[in-house]
């Protein structure tokens, strides 16, 4: 995830992203920090793949923490929604596939705040690309590994 760019979010996004961070800070390492002195209390620790694991798992505790700090420190608001009627990041899109009656509606999202299962679509990805700039009633084609995807643009708000 690259923070080197200004990272757009939106305010749940920014709100889910400092939420992660206070947990990480404030329950996640103090709880590894205690099991690993606990660990090393127990005695020799050079053969105790227990606490090797924990080691490693703090190390990428704080790395995520690292990483959240930046995000948010580069972080700049985006006001959800088309203000022209265009698919842009932090709009709220419908769509419909050829072969499924049923439509989807995603928030297009930063890639810092994607995540699938709860319908926000990172802008970064092939379905994010190609919506990007389109409008309701156009047609986009997405390429995967299975084969091209054309879903309908049903509404943007």
């Amino acid at each position: 995830m690259g923070t080197a760019r200004g990272v757009q979010l939106t305010r749940d996004g920014k709100a889910r992203l400092e939420e992660e961070l206070r947990q990480l800070r404030e329950h996640r390492l103090p709880e590894l920090s205690q099991r690993i002195q606990e660990a090393t209390e127990d005695g020799d620790v050079t053969d105790n793949s227990e606490y090797e694991d924990l080691k490693e798992e703090y190390n990428r505790t704080e790395g995520r923490l690292h990483e959240l700090e930046n995000i948010l420190e580069s972080a700049a608001i985006i006001e959800e929604g088309s203000r022209d009627g265009t698919i842009q990041v932090g709009s709220h899109v419908t769509v419909r596939t050829p072969d499924d009656s049923e439509d989807e509606t995603w928030v297009l999202v930063s890639p810092e705040e994607a995540f699938a299962p709860e319908g926000r679509i990172s802008s970064d990805s092939p379905v994010g690309q190609a919506l990007l700039g389109s409008r309701a009633g156009d047609a986009i084609t997405v390429t995967t590994p299975g084969g091209d995807i054309v879903y309908t643009v049903v509404d943007v708000k």
